[in-house]
């Protein structure tokens, strides 16, 4: 009850401000709302480079990256903690062309936009293996009311980019979606796999911050959030047994998810480095030898890297009871699905991994996202008739 009050006062804020913010001429000005950041970062300095617009970067405090802005930007608190920052971002809402999304965002729901306005989901994920969206099974105990606005949310998105038909077929299912709403242009962050340049810039710039990884086997350990254990993080992966299996050669960079990094602390030492608050996730997924994940996305970018991928599902039955799976887990999966440190231990030493499953895994995932991404994407939103 108490949190669908605080929604409807949110909503009604927005409302009231758009509505009178609406009646202003729209501007040629391009709005990007982000939440994870990358896609929204990649797309910012296309348009910085391709367009003539003014931007307007919305973010919050919970956000991993963190914008500079140019002559040619306003960058923005978008919450109810910085009041006056907020009424300016639904000002920019209201009058933009062209806005662009990461994540899932109620304000959506109390705005209505002129015909001419495009509305552009990124999302934050290349694929998907858990459910999400209306298929979530954690949302059927909300209310009707609450049900109403997932789905008033879904239908403001003019168009929602793809980088493979899986993902089409996901999203139509997920959010509703028609036909018209999909653009297959690719996923703008993945570009950055397809760059030498930036690739090794990357590297550079990690191995100036992490010299100690510069030699060893680099372990990747990024697991996603549990809802029961938001509030009281517990890390699964036995670190101590696992540099006593692996030894000296091999080095493990800890990636918690920003749900639950705040919740918890892990000591770096010569084994263990908290990458946690790392802005940029491929640059981690450049400098790493294996990736041992769970139901998290992430496979599906490092998967255009073909390396070693294993998937720690401690609590699969759990989890596919709680949140539930697109298709079968195990079928899905391009490397060795494990319960214990013990048997990760086992598969490393063992190399037993089956990289043409991985490449056959990206193939399928990646299909759009091609090294031209946001090239297409932004040839799409402003180089084409769609745009007046």
């Amino acid at each position: 009850m108490a949190r669908e009050f605080f929604i409807s006062s949110y909503l009604f804020v927005v409302k009231l401000f758009f509505t009178i913010f609406s009646k202003n001429k729209l501007q040629n000005k391009t709005v990007l709302v982000a939440s994870f950041g990358d896609n929204i970062n990649y797309v910012r300095k296309a348009c910085l480079e391709k367009t003539d617009d003014t931007l307007i970067v919305l973010t919050t405090s919970a956000a991993r990256l963190k914008f500079t802005p140019s002559d040619r930007e306003t960058n923005l608190m978008f919450e109810f903690y910085h009041p006056i920052q907020f009424i300016k971002s639904i000002y920019h809402i209201a009058t933009a062309k062209t806005i662009f999304v990461d994540n899932y965002f109620g304000f959506l729901a109390a705005t209505t936009f002129k015909p001419e306005v495009r509305v552009i989901q990124l999302w934050h994920a290349a694929g998907a293996i858990k459910q999400f969206g209306l298929l979530d099974p954690t949302i059927q105990k909300r209310s009707k009311r609450a049900h109403n606005r997932f789905k008033s949310v879904y239908r403001h998105f003019s168009d929602v980019v793809v980088g493979s038909e899986k993902m089409v077929k996901i999203f139509k299912a997920t959010f509703d979606l028609s036909e018209r709403q999909i653009l297959r242009t690719g996923i703008p962050r993945t570009d950055f796999f397809f760059d030498e340049l930036k690739s090794q810039q990357a590297k550079c710039h990690i191995y100036q911050l992490y010299p100690v990884i510069k030699d060893k086997k680099v372990i990747l350990y990024a697991p996603t959030f549990r809802d029961q254990e938001i509030a009281n993080f517990n890390l699964k992966l036995d670190l101590e047994l696992l540099q006593a299996g692996l030894g000296k050669d091999y080095i493990v960079l800890l990636r918690l998810h920003p749900v639950v990094r705040s919740k918890s602390t892990h000591t770096t030492n010569d084994f263990v480095i908290d990458v946690s608050d790392y802005p940029n996730l491929n640059e981690l997924l450049i400098v790493s030898d294996y990736l041992i994940s769970d139901y998290s996305s992430i496979p599906f970018e490092y998967a255009l890297l073909n390396r070693p991928m294993i998937f720690f599902s401690y609590d699969l039955e759990r989890y596919t009871k709680e949140r539930g799976f697109f298709e079968d887990y195990h079928e899905q999966m391009p490397g060795p699905v494990v319960q214990s440190t013990e048997e990760i231990i086992d598969v490393i030493k063992s190399n037993t991994f089956e990289l043409n499953k991985i490449a056959d895994f990206s193939n399928v995932w990646n299909a759009y996202s091609d090294g031209h991404s946001t090239a297409k994407l932004i040839t799409n939103v402003y180089h084409s008739t769609t745009r007046k």
